[in-house]
């Protein structure tokens, strides 16, 4: 029988209201607080989330070409959950959430404004250009999804081929056996949740932020606290009623609008932009990346300065760590009846093609039209914030407001789509008696979930204290550095005895 796990829901929930009663009760200092333990972390550990992402993706390397990659996930009878048009689908949308939408467009206008000053880039140069462009490929593609698919992998073997307990405990019963189901695993399992509500509640707000951006220049309405409750609970009620659906309904239907609005925006936007001049920048920043990608994988030998990559590049992996233990879970139950090298071709290479094609058109078509017209671009960002970039870029275009519409539905169904696959996994987690054969949580676990981090996202927005949310999500990476760490451990030891994994 299914039923609430005490131990793991009530310390994270206790723990996030007392997070949040502090951030309203003294928001400064509690801001203040984060960051100085964000950046201890940055200073003291930078080093080792630019060398384990990339180790990450060497052991992904090695799983490809060794036995284990023809082993089926689930044993060598087990049928598909999902066609692959549909795997492919859920798993992209689930993983994308708001992140290319909201950043395709304005983050470019950082890096080309204000470039490293150890690689002597003048700003606003061509130069400068492909270095963004560069830099939205290291960010958005490979190395990310290496962290996802990693931990999305171990997670399935363990739990579908060793019959492990749906958990964050069985991504650790490789390395240390029965142990990782004690306290040790019921501890991470709390820390885990805590952190991927503190970061579904930060990407929340600001996709609600620009949502209501995007309302008040269509519409005029202004973006108030009214205003910003209204898209809230909108978004709570979608996913939560799309999570309680179960897997193969709400959002299995969400994905596939969503997939298919994204590749509509995309194609328009090549078609209407600078189409030629995103394309050779895209070309000249793949060649960049390529040549550089080791050297700045690991930060050796590239004269950028570690602020720099502490601000941009290790921030980012640090997020991508906060939200994968959980993340792992649902891409992990996914793939059953695939074989590994499946789960690699539909986790890693055919989401990050999407992410470079996705940065080739948007932050292609930023930077050129930024360049076309003196900088307006990064007027905006620095005036107006992030959020409103995208929809000065539609404005250069046919059909803007059109565009615009339908890049707010995007925006919405992006994050519906992401909450629902989060909100089910941490349900589950929450939850006792959860098997293969009966995956689904309580339907009031699933509302509790929703409605904490709708509450939460609300309460700071409304407070203007998201920013010390997002720290908080960033301080989940690091107990994650270390959990996705001893998974790749994991991964390496069934690549040397695959053959328990086979039955």
């Amino acid at each position: 029988m299914k039923k609430l796990n005490h131990l793991v829901f009530w310390p994270p929930f206790i723990f996030l209201t007392l997070t949040l009663f502090l951030s309203i009760q003294s928001p400064e200092q509690f801001i203040g607080w984060v960051s100085g333990a964000k950046n201890w972390i940055l200073v003291n550990f930078g080093f080792l989330f630019s060398w384990a992402t990339f180790a990450f993706l060497l052991i992904l390397i090695a799983v490809y070409f060794s036995p284990l990659g023809k082993i089926r996930i689930g044993g060598k009878d087990a049928k598909p959950l999902l066609t692959r048009w549909r795997w492919f689908a859920i798993t992209l949308t689930t993983t994308i959430a708001t992140g290319i939408l909201f950043w395709g467009t304005a983050e470019p206008m950082y890096h080309m404004h204000s470039p490293p000053s150890g690689l002597g880039l003048q700003a606003n140069s061509p130069e400068a250009a492909v270095f963004a462009m560069s830099t939205m490929f290291m960010h958005w593609t490979i190395t990310p999804y290496g962290i996802y698919t990693l931990a999305g992998l171990a997670f399935a073997l363990a739990y579908y081929n060793m019959r492990q307990p749906f958990s964050l405990g069985s991504l650790m019963y490789p390395v240390i056996g029965r142990s990782a189901h004690g306290w040790i695993g019921k501890l991470v399992d709390m820390i885990c949740l805590y952190s991927l509500v503190a970061g579904m509640a930060a990407s929340m707000g600001t996709g609600i932020i620009t949502i209501s951006g995007g309302i008040h220049r269509m519409t005029g309405l202004e973006e108030t606290g009214f205003l910003l409750g209204m898209i809230c609970l909108v978004i709570v009620l979608c996913f939560v009623a799309s999570a309680a659906s179960g897997l193969m309904k709400g959002i299995r239907v969400l994905s596939d609008w969503n997939i298919k609005a994204f590749l509509g925006l995309a194609a328009f936007t090549l078609i209407f932009g600078p189409t030629l001049s995103m394309l050779e920048l895209g070309g000249k920043g793949l060649v960049d990346y390529v040549v550089n990608f080791l050297p700045r994988s690991v930060n050796v030998g590239t004269n950028i300065e570690t602020e720099w990559q502490h601000s941009w590049t290790i921030f980012y992996w640090a997020n991508w760590l906060a939200w994968a233990p959980i993340t792992a879970l649902f891409l992990g139950r996914l793939s059953l009846g695939y074989t590994v090298r499946d789960f690699i071709h539909y986790n890693l290479l055919l989401p990050s093609l999407f992410g470079g094609v996705w940065m080739v058109i948007f932050s292609g078509a930023s930077l050129e039209i930024d360049g076309m017209n003196n900088g307006f671009l990064n007027e905006i960002l620095q005036k107006s914030g992030p959020q409103n970039v995208v929809f000065e870029l539609f404005n250069q275009l046919p059909l803007s407001t059109l565009v615009s519409g339908v890049f707010l539905l995007i925006a919405f169904l992006s994050y519906v789509t992401a909450a629902d696959s989060n909100t089910s996994a941490m349900s589950s987690m929450s939850s006792e008696g959860i098997t293969p054969e009966n995956p689904e949580s309580p339907l009031g676990i699933k509302v509790i979930w929703g409605l904490i981090i709708g509450g939460l996202s609300w309460t700071m927005i409304s407070n203007s204290g998201i920013e010390g949310v997002k720290q908080i999500s960033v301080l989940g990476g690091f107990p994650a550095l270390f959990l996705i760490i001893l998974v790749g451990v994991g991964l390496v030891r069934m690549i040397l005895n695959p053959s328990k994994l086979n039955r």
